[in-house]
């Protein structure tokens, strides 16, 4: 319902990012739509293919490196080389994977058909197409026997169109930008246009595997190339690595980078990271957990870094520093003024600058992380480059580097080091969806996008400041891409941040970031995604809230039962047969006049968050059912 930031900074031992929540959905769709029944089936004719190819393989003097297996069959050959069978397989468009010279490795899924069979027995020198009996390859102590998939979600909707129906009655319970502008500051929740996401059907693409040969991958190669170039060179970096697959990867793999280019220079006892409270909330997490200390770095009364405190703390800690970690434009929404400053500083104390890439969107065209003087940055994919990030991802999380750390960046996987992913260039598909927005847009759009970011920015602050306080702002009085809301001044009257972000979904709008960086405040980011009667629907929102907090200030409306600490509200609420609030319903479910045209129903009315973040409510069966099953 509504979004909160709960990251305890320099107290922080995670920097859990749900970037691949919907890889996670899809998943379970797939569960959802077989079913246990189906899922049994599938992996029983899985297995069974395997243990028929085993045995054929067996009649035929190969050995099986393993008796007991399920889908994977690895063998060592009997007179012929690994790296003939494999070159013969791929004449016949089949990918098999050579261990040594003269050990091979099959694997197979639910897409794999007694003809597949019969041509990999062909591949091993079988001479028929009568398949043999499948080998035991399962022993009975790792059978099966306790009930799995349970719950009624996962044995309801096993037609196609029980699914559609399923999956449709989830999206709509979600607000998107179907509906309206999602305004989460920090976020940068642009539109993700479909022609940018078309490509990700295409099984050129889509059906690759991610250690398929380079000479099946040319149009990827491509792709990687062109797209580490034009990030380098939007961010004024020598090199970039595709490979981290959420922001927060990013910065782990760029704050790793860091700690290998200390080390490699007889300098690794540098382990302090110096973040400024202004910085975002995933910084002193990641920071953590490569091992460094974290010591904040205090801010002044208009939100920029106390450059007092930063030289008193970078003097504490004189050759222990190791970086800085910050977010340009801030947190706070401001540009940093003195963010070269910033960055001299500490390159004088030895350290490396790290710049969060979470506020890429207002700096494309107009400046950049190299430029600012940062050493490496992680950009969000899913933030500034247009790939979707509603729902938990998919995020990406690539980084930049200048050049004396491009010989840290992430290797391959199969390398096993400095890898933070178990691909090369990590959820590879989804790149596709960057490529595209930066090719559309090319230089003069990507830069017109970035004006418009910050023109709506401040639009929107303008048009709200004698309503809501303005926290920060420039010297200029000027915010950057987003802006914060001060609302705590009317705690005095009863009304938390909260009762204003709830009272948003009654009017059709996903609430703004709550309580981050500020407790007590909303951050507003429109991105330059919405035209100027979108944002005008959106001021006129808050503006008829305030209406509502001012009717509450004067004792007009009652300051427990009002539109705001009862928001959000239902239909099953609104159309009940009893009525108790002192408010009409038509006030509560239609506050103004264009609701009536696109009226978005809340699915739930207000819930205790503070409650609900200390108690796991868990609506799945009781735990003591799994134990029973367990014993059985």
């Amino acid at each position: 319902q509504t979004r909160e930031q709960h990251i305890r900074r320099e107290k922080a031992t995670s920097n859990i990012c749900t970037a691949q929540a919907l890889l996670a959905n899809m998943a379970v769709a797939y569960a959802i739509y077989h079913g246990p029944v189906r899922l049994r089936a599938i992996a029983a004719r899985v297995h069974h293919a395997a243990a028929t190819l085993a045995a054929g393989a067996k009649n035929l003097g190969h050995a099986l490196i393993h008796a007991h297996f399920f889908d994977t069959v690895r063998l060592r050959l009997n007179g012929s080389t690994a790296a003939n069978v494999v070159a013969r397989a791929a004449e016949q468009q089949i990918n098999l994977r050579a261990l040594s010279a003269n050990e091979i490795v099959i694997a197979l899924d639910e897409t794999v058909t007694e003809a597949d069979v019969v041509e990999l027995l062909t591949l091993l020198g079988d001479r028929t197409t009568a398949l043999p009996a499948p080998l035991a390859a399962l022993p009975e102590t790792l059978a099966r026997t306790a009930p799995f998939l349970t719950h009624p979600v996962f044995n309801s909707h096993h037609s196609e169109t029980a699914m559609l129906r399923y999956l449709r009655s989830l999206e709509a319970k979600d607000l998107s930008l179907c509906h309206s502008m999602i305004p989460l500051g920090s976020c940068t929740m642009k539109l993700n246009a479909t022609v940018e996401m078309a490509a990700l059907s295409w099984p050129e693409f889509n059906r690759l595997h991610p250690f398929a040969p380079p000479a099946q991958a040319a149009g990827y190669a491509v792709l990687f190339a062109q797209l580490e170039a034009w990030l380098a060179d939007i961010t004024g970096f020598a090199a970039v690595s595709l490979q981290p697959n959420a922001g927060s990867q990013g910065e782990y793999a760029g704050l790793l980078a860091v700690r290998r280019w200390h080390a490699s220079r007889g300098q690794a006892h540098r382990d302090v990271c110096l973040i400024p409270t202004s910085a975002h909330g995933t910084n002193p997490a990641s920071a953590a957990m490569v091992g460094l200390r974290v010591v904040t770095v205090a801010c002044d009364a208009q939100g920029n870094v106390d450059l007092t405190d930063l030289r008193a703390k970078i003097a504490a800690h004189t050759d222990k520093v190791s970086c800085l970690m910050v977010t340009y434009p801030s947190t706070h929404g401001v540009f940093e003024e003195s963010i070269r400053e910033i960055a001299a500083l500490v390159h004088a104390a030895g350290g490396q600058v790290y710049m969060d890439g979470a506020n890429l969107n207002a700096q494309v065209g107009l400046t950049s992380p190299g430029l600012i003087g940062a050493d490496v940055c992680h950009l969000n994919l899913h933030k500034t480059f247009c790939i979707p990030h509603g729902g938990g991802g998919p995020g990406m999380g690539p980084i930049g580097v200048a050049a004396h750390l491009a010989p840290f960046l992430p290797g391959d996987p199969r390398d096993g080091v400095g890898a933070v992913s178990a691909a090369p260039w990590g959820s590879a598909s989804i790149l596709i969806i960057s490529w595209a927005y930066i090719a559309l847009m090319g230089p003069t759009g990507l830069t017109d996008a970035t004006r418009v970011a910050i023109l709506s920015a401040n639009y929107i602050a303008k048009r709200l400041s004698d309503a809501y306080p303005v926290l920060y702002r420039g010297a200029r009085g000027l915010v950057a891409h987003e802006c914060i809301l001060d609302l705590r001044p009317f705690k005095a009257d009863g009304i938390e941040v909260e009762d204003v972000a709830k009272r948003l979904m009654d009017y059709g709008f996903h609430a703004p970031t709550m309580s981050f960086p500020v407790p007590g405040t909303l951050m507003i980011e429109p991105t330059e995604s919405e035209p100027l009667p979108e944002l005008d629907r959106f001021i006129d929102a808050m503006r008829r809230i305030r209406d509502e907090i001012r009717a509450v200030a004067e004792g007009r409306s009652d300051r427990a039962d009002n539109p705001l600490k009862h928001a959000p509200h239902t239909a099953a609420a609104v159309t009940a047969d009893a009525w108790s609030h002192a408010y009409s319903r038509a006030q509560a479910a239609f506050p103004a006049p264009w609701v009536h045209a696109r009226k978005f129903w809340p699915s739930v009315g207000r819930i205790d968050n503070a409650f609900g973040d200390r108690h796991l409510i868990c609506t799945c069966p009781p735990i003591e059912s799994y134990e029973q099953a367990g014993t059985n």
